[in-house]
């Protein structure tokens, strides 16, 4: 499997830089990983939606993945209570 490009729509980005630096620092460790892998162990396809789900302690990260030109694109970075609404 080839590496994957990172995008941030700008409203995960400026979702980003208003969580506390503890998690944030997760939540972009979390991200890099994706270039290598996805769909890691703990992924979640959400329901009627072409977006995936991976959990990051209390927040959630809602990204999509293009397979065709090796892209994944994070929309929402969110805490749990949040993320779905």
């Amino acid at each position: 499997m080839g590496k994957y490009n990172i995008a941030f729509k700008p409203t995960a980005e400026k979702e980003l830089n208003v969580i506390p630096i503890k998690f944030a620092e997760q939540i972009i460790n979390k991200i890099h990983l994706l270039i290598h892998n996805p769909r890691p162990m703990g992924v979640k396809k959400l329901k009627n939606d072409t977006s995936y789900r991976i959990r990051v302690g209390m927040y959630r990260v809602i990204y999509e993945i293009d397979d065709r030109n090796k892209i994944v694109t994070v929309y929402k970075i969110r805490h749990r209570k949040d993320v779905y609404r």
